[in-house]
């Protein structure tokens, strides 16, 4: 019985040939994006955890500061700040008064024993660079006494500009007369006359 085979040297499937695919070479633009990226992940990473560094650094702190404000007494901080508040106006106060004494002892100085006065009398000019006026009204015992005292008021620096004025006579004799002079504000300043004061004895 013979067999029949059937011999095919004809391969059934086309032989195609493997080819290498030459790999193409990574860009460079591709490298920089992969290196950015990473560099954005781990900065973010570094930026979420000092975030909580930071939070947790000023939970810490708040709770140093309760525990600081608790060991002084808040009635003695109190009463710190209110004295505080009064120097602060004590010192408002002290700023803007001044001292009329230094006004009377330049008088005593100047006044002749032949002149004496009845009316005393003081204003304050609109701006505080402004003399404070003086205004005085008196008896001396002739025009010669007017006179001497005149001059006398000239040659003191710290009386500005005084005039004599309204001369009358009285039934006496005697002359009356209207005296008024500036004083610069520095002179009667209380703080001035303070510090300059001679300590009693």
């Amino acid at each position: 019985m013979e067999q029949n085979f059937q011999t095919s040297f004809i391969p059934k499937k086309p032989i195609v040939e493997s080819r290498s695919t030459p790999s193409k070479p990574i860009s460079f633009s591709l490298v920089i994006s992969i290196f950015a990226l990473f560099a954005m992940i781990l900065s973010s990473g570094g930026l979420y955890f000092y975030k909580d560094i930071l939070n947790k650094n000023i939970v810490q702190m708040k709770k140093d500061l309760d525990i600081a404000k608790n060991r002084f007494e808040p009635s003695k901080i109190n009463q710190l700040q209110d004295l505080d508040k009064r120097l602060n106006a004590s010192k408002n106060i002290l700023s803007n008064h001044i001292a009329i004494s230094p006004v009377f002892k330049a008088l005593q100085d100047v006044t002749m024993k032949t002149v004496r006065y009845t009316k005393f009398s003081y204003s304050f000019g609109s701006d505080k660079d402004m003399k404070v006026t003086v205004k005085m009204s008196g008896v001396a015992l002739g025009y010669k006494s007017i006179a001497l005292q005149s001059d006398l008021f000239t040659e003191d620096k710290y009386l500005i500009d005084p005039v004599f004025s309204n001369l009358t006579l009285d039934d006496k004799g005697n002359v009356l007369f209207d005296l008024s002079f500036g004083v610069s504000p520095d002179f009667i300043d209380y703080n001035k006359v303070l510090s300059t004061a001679e300590p009693a004895n």
